[in-house]
């Protein structure tokens, strides 16, 4: 079954990332596209808990990194969604949560990945956006990825929970 997890995982990682580079920048907002990569990695960790979370949220990261038309110093990404899968992971606490739970765990979950990839970028010298540009960023971002949750991590969420239902159900 760890396999089959991991496959569908990686599948879920390779849409977002596909739909995140090709489709999302012609919808663009101020040249800003939501994270769905960040989406699935917060589904992932809320279904699964920290350890799936943490480990999705590494091998997204990596995967966005290298993903053309990168413009940035690899690893950034891979440490901002490895904090991200943690920290959604750690929400769940052997239950389902609710629909006020996944919203504010999206919402602070961008928060802190998009805030983490760009301070790592102003400590590398990375890029030369300003702090005020990096509000607007992070703020923009925070909105795409809370619409696109409703659509993103039902689904996601239950493809990880029938990949391998909770043994306290059982």
């Amino acid at each position: 079954m760890n396999t089959l997890r991991g496959l569908a995982a990686a599948a879920a990682v390779a849409v977002a990332l596909v739909l995140q580079v090709s489709l999302f920048p012609h919808l663009a907002w101020d040249g800003i596209v939501p994270n769905l990569c960040l989406l699935v990695v917060v589904a992932a960790g809320l279904a699964r808990g920290p350890q799936l979370g943490t480990v999705l949220g590494f091998a997204a990261g990596v995967a966005l990194d290298l993903a053309p038309p990168a413009d940035h110093v690899a690893g950034r990404w891979a440490l901002a969604l490895l904090v991200v899968g943690y920290v959604a992971g750690r929400v769940r606490q052997d239950a389902r949560p609710s629909v006020g739970t996944v919203v504010a765990t999206v919402a602070a979950s961008s928060f802190v990945g998009t805030s983490i990839y760009a301070l790592t970028g102003l400590v590398l010298q990375d890029h030369a956006l300003g702090t005020g540009d990096l509000l607007q960023v992070i703020l923009v971002g925070v909105l795409w990825d809370l619409l696109l949750t409703p659509l993103v991590l039902p689904p996601v969420m239950a493809m990880f929970r029938h990949l391998q239902p909770d043994r306290t159900l059982a």
